[in-house]
């Protein structure tokens, strides 16, 4: 039965229109024989609240909002997976949008999100984003925003990200447990703290563990840059010995140059990179890597997430763990 109302239920039952309403939110005013009356009916005749006038009410929906720079990366995709499967436990769905690092996009994207009253918003930030202003609209509007992976520099937000610090530690301290003696480190937008944070741990491991090691470092926008990079600098360095990678996106760059070069890996040059773990098991042998989970931080995102639609009011920065994961490629 189709376009069933709270009045059909009630000319069924014999009971009033707010009887019913309140015993399908479970009032305490309604007994628990009405209750389990209404509601078997209600299920029998596939009755779905109006969701529209949920919204009106509550000032919210029962949507959570969720934004990634690009929707084609194996990261963000089991992290949108992750948050997905909590969501809808919860009975929440997800509103998915990417912003292709365009700050108007990023800004359009958030409008559509305040003007659909989502309930929370997950908010990756784009490269060039330089503007928090349109974010923080959310917290005038009481709705939590859970800044994720990508996350600003500014205090007294709620941000989730990988422990990129120890991930920066982890990375350099394979490649010098191998002595290697000139490494192309390509890490990504210069101007992102993730990249800040990686970078300036794999370099001050290297200062205290190893300075001998001679590190090139340059600074990706893309796969197709990471691959222009790689083509110009063993033109002219024919002593590198190792490329670490700070993403996916970037592996896949270096991997394409050192097959047009017709390079064998780690015969010619070893490979390491920072992955969700996907990307490195395409080659043989597989890349070393250190593990990023989009997964776990999905999990921890949406963790924090309920803890704000709690009423916790608490600024929280929090982070995953990652491990060293051993291929053939180092």
């Amino acid at each position: 039965m189709t376009n069933t109302t709270l009045k059909k239920i009630s000319e069924v039952l014999g009971l009033s229109i707010s009887t019913i309403s309140r015993a399908l939110k479970n009032h305490p005013d309604i007994s628990e024989k009405t209750k389990q009356k209404v509601i078997e009916l209600a299920k029998a005749l596939d009755y779905e609240p109006n969701a529209s006038a949920i919204q009106l009410r509550t000032k919210h929906s029962k949507i959570f909002g969720l934004m990634v720079p690009t929707i084609s990366n194996f990261f963000y995709d089991s992290f949108i997976a992750s948050v997905e499967e909590e969501s809808r436990k919860q009975g929440y769905s997800l509103m998915i949008l990417q912003s292709s690092d365009d700050p108007e996009i990023e800004r359009e994207n958030l409008k559509l999100c305040r003007q659909n009253r989502v309930s929370g918003m997950f908010a990756c930030l784009g490269s060039n984003s330089t503007d928090l202003s349109s974010f923080l609209r959310f917290k005038e509007l009481d709705t939590p925003i859970i800044f994720f992976d990508k996350v600003p520099e500014e205090e007294g937000l709620n941000k989730v990200s990988m422990a990129d610090t120890r991930v920066g530690e982890i990375a350099a301290d394979a490649i010098i447990l191998q002595k290697k003696k000139t490494v192309l480190s390509l890490f990504g937008n210069s101007n992102m703290s993730i990249t800040k944070k990686r970078e300036s741990a794999f370099k001050e491991t290297f200062q205290l563990r190893s300075p001998s090691t001679q590190l090139i470092v340059e600074h990706a926008t893309d796969s197709q840059d990471a691959a222009r990079l790689v083509h110009h600098h063993f033109e002219q360095h024919n002593s590198i010995d190792t490329i670490f990678c700070m993403s996916d996106e970037i592996l896949i760059g270096a991997m394409k140059a050192i097959q047009e070069m017709n390079l064998n890996f780690p015969g010619d040059v070893s490979i390491l990179s920072i992955s969700n773990g996907f990307i490195p098991t395409l080659y043989h042998p597989s890349i070393s890597y250190v593990e990023t989970s989009g997964y776990q931080l999905g999990k921890l995102a949406f963790t924090q997430m309920m803890a704000c639609l709690s009423g916790s009011d608490a600024m929280m920065e929090m982070t995953v763990e990652v491990k060293y994961i051993k291929g053939g490629s180092l």
